[in-house]
């Protein structure tokens, strides 16, 4: 009865966070359609969420994307991935979903890229902030006896070859007389 508290609260705890990270766009209609990350750049791969949807298929379409998302899902919730344009202008864009005949709207707000809380560049360390410049001692635990070990000579010899043919011979005649003896008229 642990494992099942445990399993329904980590599922409780992973929807809350999922809630918490992508804010939701409520639809005109009552359903709710959310993007993963909240705010892309133009080139960001994102991921769409639709709940309220009594179908299994739907479609999202922006002037954002670069093609339509295929949402797909079950119980009233659909996901799909598409990305956002290269060269889009940072803005609020209409996104439609349309689902089991009904039409849902929301919207999608593109910031610049490298904007807030984007480098805009990787970021590298500051000057003069050690790095390492050969492999670290990173152990290897009870294998590192094994790589200095040759492995030519580590295969069965011929007593463990003749052994092991005579078990497999033994087996087969046994395997043999059993079936021998299940054919036998009674």
């Amino acid at each position: 009865m642990g494992s099942l508290r445990l399993t329904l609260c980590t599922g409780m705890l992973a929807v809350a966070t999922a809630a918490a990270v992508a804010p939701a766009a409520h639809a005109a209609d009552g359903g709710v359609v959310s993007v993963t990350p909240a705010s892309p750049a133009p080139g960001d791969d994102i991921t769409l969420r639709v709940s309220g949807c009594t179908g299994e298929q739907g479609t999202a379409a922006s002037a954002a994307f670069v093609a339509d998302a295929q949402l797909t899902g079950a119980q009233g919730s659909l996901s799909g991935e598409t990305r956002v344009r290269s060269a889009l202008a940072p803005g609020a864009y209409t996104v439609k979903v349309s689902c089991a005949g009904s039409v849902r709207t929301g919207t999608i707000t593109v910031t610049e890229a490298g904007g807030a809380g984007r480098p805009a560049e990787p970021v590298e360390p500051p000057a003069g902030t050690p790095t390492p410049v050969a492999p670290v001692p990173a152990g290897g635990g009870g294998t590192a006896h094994f790589a200095t070990v040759a492995t030519s000579g580590s295969g069965p010899d011929t007593g463990q070859a003749v052994t092991g043919l005579a078990l497999a011979g033994i087996a087969a005649v046994a395997v043999g007389l059993r079936a021998r003896r299940s054919r036998r008229p009674r």
